[in-house]
């Protein structure tokens, strides 16, 4: 009796693990759903075919411009877009799943005049990147892009570092996302999200400038990235080497979804869906485990940080849309001791401030379609709020021993309207812009601390830098931008005029006087060749650390003139299919009324990767910069399961400072190489493999004298700024390696991912770290005679610790699609 009924017991679990596994792994299939517009207008196009391939199934758009498939087998697809008067468009590398669908916002273009030209954009559909008004230094990527960039963590500020033109800061392979574009400082870029303008992208921001060691922005709400790294839109203001634009993904309307992501350094959940008949919504939040990581590996730094994001679309009615959005971060960077001290960790714990940070944007955006375009209205609102702190021991601080302090908040009130006209053959856009600035710094530094010898004569005067000071005031800025073309579409022009100006005291005020011209024009040589070229002439208000700052012991103010660059491009385009591009471009910028800082001597070019803050100091604005150099790029889209993208830059790039001699930047790397590849296997397996390459940076040497001085106090060497840039780090190169496997199920779908940083273990040049000699314990320095270690480190043995360890870092992680 026992034994029958553990047969049947068993026989039970037989059968219910049988049919569990049947229907887990059943047949799956997905769908996927849009909206298909028309670019100039923004109207929806009715009976627009759908074409799925290379399943060949399909369907048309309904007569607001919605689309929907479902039934597909997962797998991984291209879409194709045709509809009576408008250019073929294909997406490619579509990634249909049975846990998640996906939602698209499709935008096609009237064709050309003649057959051949419809001909020509149908073969360039999926590659082409470029615009009328940007006919050049455009790239693209797409949220399947992102996700499956080798080493990218899905961080699109580290993904971007594909794309030619963009470094990743001084050495190349460091932990900051300090976007350097064409030789420019990490300043000099603006993102929007959706025309929604968001200042900062990364968390522990650096106020000033912009980088920081991890992105913001959800990698799941993202449709595609675009890059301009010249030839900007007149619309877009302060841009100086690039404009970055952000699409976003809209809510599922058809039902709840959602995912779910985790890996050993951060936990982050997304849900999108139907909030009403009109609306749809997508909302996620993501928290940090890096200070676990970090504890368990015993590094003494304790990062955390936590951000969030949301946007709901809103269809009012036929004519009117209307878009609300927000991002927002919290960032905590404190420090431990270590458990097992090192020169190293201990140089660390000293020499960077501790964080508190946290910022937000939200915005609403209008679109009102018009008899011959449409309208939009923008207003938002962002805040930074940045306290960092420094003492000369962080893991005792006290105010006594207070080196450094930031307590500082921007926020940025700002309201755009844009209206864009089809006329006849002409694509006509003008409008204008208003912010209100309110801006509160506390700030004090320890530059220099005074130091006497033993009979108590001062062998270093004190110097600190001290300013307390609020800001309110006024941006304003109008536009107007026009192209067409001519000769049967072959030649595109374009032309545009921006102004801009503000109330600050400080600055100016009339717009006039940053007329800011730009004029591009492309050439169609063949079906597959185009020629193309621009100018332009661009302006960029100082950060507000520098328009604000006001020397509390003199009371001495800066200047708050625009930044200046002008821009001259030309270049070639190939594109020998509709899934494979090439261009060659050579680019020259020329800056003038750079801020050059009167303590250092240096550009603030030069400045920008370190934590903190930049601009809180006396500066003049007299330097000038200028960058020369020739970027090739080639894109291979998804086609027989490959995929792949080679970009390289040469480029030289050299800013004056208070000598107005020429200087090499601090990232005139000269050489840029990257190799990005992936190729699709069978059974949902995928491999993904990065190459990057960034020529020999230069770095200033230490003030050795100097350095042995302050030490103590300020926990970091002093450089010795009358040699700029005058040594040379190694070059840097590593390899990152990706391996997906997905499992779809009925009602899911899970990704496991191996992700390898550095699989080879390549060291990453750093600039060197000064400190002075530890005892065989690390509890103390040791010293010349023996006794305590003086404050102006006259008995101290200094040491130069090289800054050039590697780095694998191996992530495994899950995505869980429901």
């Amino acid at each position: 009796m026992s034994q029958s009924y553990t047969a049947g017991k068993h026989l039970i679990l037989l059968l219910v693990s049988i049919l569990l596994h049947q229907y887990l792994a059943a047949q799956v299939n997905g769908a996927i759903s849009g909206i298909i517009l028309d670019k100039n207008t923004q109207k929806p196009i009715m009976a627009a075919s759908v074409l799925l391939k290379p399943s060949g199934t399909g369907s048309s758009s309904d007569s607001i411009g919605r689309f929907r498939i479902s039934g597909i087998p997962v797998g991984t697809y291209s879409l194709e877009f045709s509809a009576l008067g408008y250019s073929l468009k294909i997406i490619n590398n579509v990634v249909i799943t049975s846990g998640n669908e996906n939602n698209f916002t499709i935008e096609m273009e009237p064709a050309g005049t003649i057959l051949n030209e419809v001909l020509v954009s149908g073969r360039k559909a999926s590659a082409r990147a470029t615009s009328l008004e940007s006919p050049l230094s455009i790239q693209r990527l797409t949220t399947e892009d992102i996700k499956a960039n080798p080493g990218g963590n899905f961080d699109i500020s580290r993904v971007i570092q594909s794309l030619p033109g963009v470094g990743g800061g001084v050495g190349g392979g460091g932990f900051r996302n300090d976007i350097i574009i064409r030789g420019g400082a990490p300043s000099e870029n603006v993102f929007y999200l959706d025309g929604i303008e968001v200042p900062l992208i990364n968390h522990f921001s650096t106020q000033g400038s912009g980088g920081g060691p991890q992105g913001i922005l959800n990698v799941s709400f993202i449709e595609d990235v675009k890059l301009s790294s010249s030839a900007f839109d007149a619309r877009y203001d302060n841009a100086l080497s690039s404009v970055f634009q952000f699409k976003q993904k809209n809510g599922n309307p058809n039902r709840l979804q959602g995912n779910l992501r985790l890996s050993a350094t951060e936990l982050a959940v997304t849900l999108d869906g139907p909030a009403s008949p009109k609306t749809s919504f997508l909302v996620s939040a993501r928290r940090s485990y890096l200070q676990l990581l970090f504890q368990l590996i015993d590094l003494p730094i304790r990062p955390n940080y936590w951000d969030f994001q949301f946007k709901t679309t809103t269809r009012i009615n036929e004519k009117t849309t209307l878009q609300v959005l927000g991002i927002g971060a919290i960032d905590e960077f404190r420090f431990a001791a270590p458990k097992e001290a090192t020169p190293e960790k201990l140089y660390a714990v000293n020499s960077s401030p501790l964080i508190n940070q946290w910022n937000y944007t939200v915005g609403a955006s209008i679109k009102r379609l018009t008899a011959r375009g449409f309208l939009n209205l923008a207003i938002s609102r962002n805040t930074l709020n940045n306290k960092a702190d420094k003492y000369l021991d962080n893991e005792e601080p006290t105010e006594d021993t207070r080196t450094f302090r930031i307590n500082s908040r921007e926020t940025e009130n700002k309201l755009r309207i844009d209206q864009t006209l089809n006329l006849h053959k002409w694509k006509l856009t003008y409008g204008a812009s208003a912010q209100y600035i309110q801006f509160n710094n506390e700030f004090f530094q320890q530059f220099r601390p005074e130091l006497r010898d033993e009979q108590g004569n001062i062998l270093q005067p004190a110097i600190e830098l001290e300013s307390t000071n609020s800001l309110n005031f006024l941006r304003y800025g109008a536009f107007v931008q026009s192209g067409r073309k001519i000769w049967s579409d072959r030649l595109a022009i374009s032309a545009g005029i921006r102004i801009d100006g503000n109330s600050a005291g400080n600055s100016t005020a009339n717009p006039l006087k940053q007329w800011s011209p730009r004029i591009s024009a492309s050439y169609a040589l063949s079906d597959e060749w185009n020629f193309s070229t621009s100018y332009g002439l661009y302006y960029r208000l100082p950060s507000y650390t520098q328009l604000a700052y006001q020397q509390l012991s003199t009371g001495q103010t800066n200047p708050g003139d625009y930044i200046r660059s002008s821009h001259i491009v030309a270049g070639f385009e190939w594109l020998p299919s509709s899934n494979t591009r090439f261009t060659l471009e050579g680019f020259y910028k020329r800056y003038s009324n750079y801020p050059v800082s009167i303590l250092d001597g240096i550009s603030l070019a030069n400045k920008g990767t370190e934590f903190g803050a930049i601009g809180n100091e006396l500066v003049n604005q007299e330097g000038k910069g200028r960058v020369t150099g020739v970027e090739f790029f080639a894109q291979q889209k998804l086609s027989k399961r490959f995929f792949g993208i080679l970009s390289y830059t040469y480029y030289k790039t050299s800013f004056t400072g208070l000598n107005e001699e020429w200087i090499r930047a601090s990232w005139d790397n000269r050489h840029l190489l990257s190799l990005t590849a992936g190729y699709k296997l069978k059974r949902n397996w995928e491999i993904g493999l990065k190459f990057r390459y960034q020529g020999a940076a230069p770095y200033t040497p230490f003030d050795l004298t100097s350095s042995q001085l302050n030490y103590l106090t300020l926990g970091t060497g002093v450089f010795d700024f009358n040699r700029t840039n005058s040594l040379e780090l190694p070059a840097f190169h590593a390899s990152d390696l990706r391996v997906d496997k997905k499992w779809n199920y009925r009602r899911f779908t899970l990704d496991l991912y191996l992700d390898i940083q550095n699989w080879y273990n390549s060291k990453n040049p750093g600039i060197p770290q000064y400190t002075f000699r530890r005892t065989a314990d690390n509890a103390a320095f040791q010293t010349t005679d023996g006794q305590p270690i003086q404050q102006n480190g006259s008995n101290a043995i200094p040491v130069i610790l090289a800054n050039n360890d590697g780095s694998l870092l191996p992530t495994i992680g899950f995505i869980v699609e429901f």
